[in-house]
């Protein structure tokens, strides 16, 4: 069982193919906003993310999400700049995320794209 992400012990792991921060929209009852979250996109196409980057290889992921399948695109109904939405195949749910930039945005749409048509 290989725990956490030590590249230089396990040599054969394949690398993330994006991580970064991203904002995710909150809709829950309670709580409802943008919350900052650290994404890492796997090579086997599930995003996971974490509340610090820190926990990445620490603890448990705070979700993981098949994108295999997802629909994924800009979205402007927010009314913010920099917005992506994913639709993941069961449908129960929506992912809204805010980059920090235009080409941050199109750096998570074009590996989130790779993941969803493997």
């Amino acid at each position: 069982m290989v725990v956490g992400s030590d590249i230089s012990r396990y040599p054969n792991t394949p690398r993330p193919t994006c991580r970064g921060y991203l904002h995710k929209r909150t809709q829950s009852a309670i709580l409802k906003g943008w919350r900052k979250r650290w994404f890492v996109l796997k090579h086997n196409g599930y995003l996971h993310y974490y509340k610090h980057k820190k926990d990445e290889g620490k603890s448990r992921p705070l979700e993981v999400t098949k994108l295999e399948g997802a629909e994924i695109g800009i979205d402007t109904s927010l009314g913010k700049p920099f917005v992506f939405k994913c639709i993941p195949p069961s449908g129960n749910r929506i992912f809204y995320f805010c980059a920090t930039s235009n080409q941050e945005m199109k750096r998570w749409l074009e590996a989130m794209d790779k993941a969803v048509h493997p």
